[in-house]
C-alpha cells in the first residue's frame, strides 16, 4: 500500500537514487518483484521486511555489486548497469558485518581504503586520521582491529564508508549485534553525516531505528513493495491509539469488557487479565474511560494509552514480528562483497 499525501514532498532536493521494476531470480527463487524506489537528496530511506524480503538484494543492485535481471536504477546520475564505476565514484557502503582487517590498525585500514579510492599517499592518511577524530577512534586508530569492541568496529566500517566523501551511503543493517549504546552512538554519527549533506539508504530488522532516522519508509516483502510512508503514516494504517488495561482480577473482566467496548472503534483484543481497546480522542476519551470503569467498580492494576509502534505495523503488514538481527546473506557473502565495493 502506498500513502499518498503531501508529506512525502519534505525532499531537500531531486531523487538522487532512482529504480524502477528491479527483478533479480536465482533459478526459481524471486528475490525481487518489480521493485521501485526513490530516494530525494539529503534523506534517509528506510528499507524494512522480513528476513529474505530482498533488502539486501536490492542494495547489492544499487551499489552495482549485482546485475539485475530487469529494470533500472540510477545513482547519483549514473546508471549502475552502464556505469557502474562511476557509481562505485559515488558511493559508501557499510554493510551487515564490519568488513575491516582484523590484522590491520584502524588508521591501516582507512588508509589502505583512500589509497584504493587513488586519493593519493598524502590525503589518504590525512582522511584516515580526520575521519578517526571525525568517529572517536583517534586514541585507538594505531591499534590492531581485532581489539577493538564491536561498537568499534562498526565505527570503523562506518568511517570507511565515508572515505572518499560520497553523496550516497547505503547502510545494510548498520547497527545489528550492537548493545544499545552503541547503537544510539551510530544513530547519532549517522544524523550527523546527513546534517552534512549525505543521502543514506539503510536496511534494518530494528523498528525502533527506522523511527528514529527514516524520513521515508518502504516495506518489502517477497521482493516487492508493501508499504511506503512516513513512520507516522505507516502508524496510522494499523489504527490509532489504544488504551490497555490490567486488572486486579478476572473477576472484573465482563464488567471492564463491557465498558470498554463502548468506547472501542474495532473490538476488544483480552489477554489474561489484560484489555486493549482501539480508540481515538486520546486523552480525553482515556478519562472518560476511566470514570466509567470506576463507576462500575472495576479495579484496575495498570492503565495505559499509547500509539501503534512500527512493531505494529511490521506484524499488521507481514503477518510476524521483525527478525532482530537476522541476515539475509551469509558473513562469508556479505564479506566478499564489502571487498568488491572498496
Amino acid at each position: 500500500m502506498k500513502l499518498s499525501t503531501e508529506s512525502l514532498t519534505r525532499s531537500a532536493g531531486t531523487d538522487i537514487i532512482e529504480a524502477h521494476g528491479l527483478v533479480k531470480k536465482y533459478g526459481d527463487v524471486i528475490a525481487l518483484n518489480g521493485l521501485d524506489l526513490t530516494v530525494p537528496e539529503g534523506t534517509i530511506l528506510g528499507l524494512l521486511g522480513p528476513n529474505g524480503a530482498g533488502k539486501t538484494t536490492a542494495v547489492n543492485i544499487l551499489t552495482t555489486l549485482l546485475e539485475p535481471d530487469s529494470g533500472t536504477a540510477i545513482v547519483a546520475g549514473a546508471d549502475v548497469a552502464a556505469s557502474p564505476g562511476e557509481v562505485r565514484k559515488r558511493i559508501g557502503l557499510s554493510g551487515q558485518y564490519a568488513a575491516v582487517d582484523e590484522h590491520l590498525t584502524g588508521f591501516e585500514n582507512l588508509d589502505m581504503i583512500g589509497r584504493l579510492y587513488h586519493l593519493g599517499k598524502k590525503r589518504s592518511m590525512a582522511r584516515a586520521r580526520e575521519l578517526l577524530e571525525r568517529f572517536d577512534l583517534a586514541d585507538a586508530g594505531d591499534r590492531p582491529a581485532k581489539t577493538y569492541s564491536g561498537g568499534m568496529r562498526r565505527r570503523l566500517d562506518l568511517a570507511g564508508a565515508l572515505v572518499a566523501e560520497p553523496p550516497v551511503l547505503f547502510l545494510d543493517e548498520p547497527t545489528a549485534g550492537l548493545d544499545p549504546r552503541s547503537r544510539t552512538e551510530l544513530w547519532a554519527m549517522i544524523r550527523d553525516l546527513v546534517k552534512r549533506g549525505s543521502t543514506l539508504l539503510l536496511t534494518t530488522q530494528y523498528m525502533e531505528e527506522a523511527d528514529q532516522l527514516a524520513d521515508d519508509i518502504v516495506v518489502i516483502d517477497h521482493g516487492r513493495e508493501i508499504a511506503h510512508g512516513t513512520a507516522d503514516e505507516l502508524k496510522t494504517m494499523v489504527g490509532g491509539e489504544r488504551i490497555e488495561v490490567s486488572l486486579h482480577s478476572e473477576a472484573s473482566m465482563e464488567d471492564a469488557q463491557r465498558v470498554l467496548a463502548r468506547f472501542s472503534m474495532d473490538g476488544l483484543y483480552v489477554e489474561g487479565r489484560s484489555v486493549t481497546a482501539p480508540i481515538s480522542g486520546g486523552a480525553q476519551t482515556l478519562t472518560e474511560a476511566l470514570r466509567a470503569l470506576d463507576f462500575e467498580g472495576v479495579k484496575l492494576r495498570d492503565v495505559g494509552l499509547r500509539r501503534p509502534t512500527l512493531d505494529d505495523v511490521f506484524l499488521s503488514l507481514t503477518g510476524h514480528m521483525a527478525e532482530q538481527g537476522s541476515k539475509e546473506t551469509s558473513g562469508s557473502e556479505q564479506s566478499e562483497t564489502m571487498e568488491e565495493a572498496r
